[in-house]
């Protein structure tokens, strides 16, 4: 995963790492907002959901404490982080600017 991982993240089309563990009520209402922000997103940003408890070194390594974590990226680049839920209309805010 880890290279893997890389690859993904270093794309002029914005990324969006989604940090949860199957056991986290919020990483579970979390999961419709995200494929609501797909929709109206499209093609134009990648969601990739990850599972902490199946890759705890990148978790570690990218230091989430806590789930859920989304981790926006563009060109390699962290450009936003927060955990918690959010919904649709403040995680689009977010993301437009980086188009």
């Amino acid at each position: 995963m880890k290279s893997n991982f890389n690859t993904i993240i270093n794309s002029a089309t914005p990324v969006l790492i989604d940090f949860y563990a199957d056991w986290c009520g919020p990483c579970k209402m979390l999961a419709p907002i995200l494929i609501e922000v797909k929709k109206e997103l499209e093609d134009s940003i990648k969601i990739i959901k990850i599972d902490v408890d199946k890759n705890q070194p990148l978790a570690a390594k990218y230091q989430v404490r806590g789930v859920p974590t989304m981790i926006l990226y563009k060109n390699g680049k962290q450009v936003w982080r927060q955990s918690g839920v959010l919904q649709k209309n403040e995680i689009l805010n977010v993301i437009k600017p980086y188009f």
